[in-house]
């Protein structure tokens, strides 16, 4: 079961990094001003469609959502998706860049 203080804090901190205020995100998610601060102050949770417009909202998926262990976690699934478009050639270019980068950055 998720904690919804989880939830709360998440959204939050996901506001924060995008810079906008719980008015604004409220006023682009189409809500009363009101709507976000209810739920970083524990007054309510979105429901499951409002969770998924929140994660759209962000440009995240509900996983990236839920999945605090890596920074750039929405990053490296956009680069995923790009290299998937690549053929096996430029594949091994970019992961030989890859290699030496972390080789270099150690």
């Amino acid at each position: 079961m998720v904690d919804p203080s989880f939830v709360r804090n998440r959204i939050t901190q996901l506001r924060l990094e995008k810079g906008v205020s719980e008015y604004q995100m409220s006023y682009d998610l189409g809500h009363s001003r009101s709507y976000v601060y209810n739920i970083s102050s524990g007054r309510s949770l979105p429901p499951m469609t409002e969770f998924l417009q929140i994660c759209d909202y962000f440009g995240i998926t509900p996983a990236q959502f839920f999945d605090t262990s890596s920074k750039n976690s929405a990053l490296i699934e956009t680069t995923i998706a790009e290299l998937k478009k690549l053929n096996d050639d430029d594949i091994m270019l970019i992961l030989g860049n890859i290699r030496r980068l972390a080789k270099d950055s150690k």
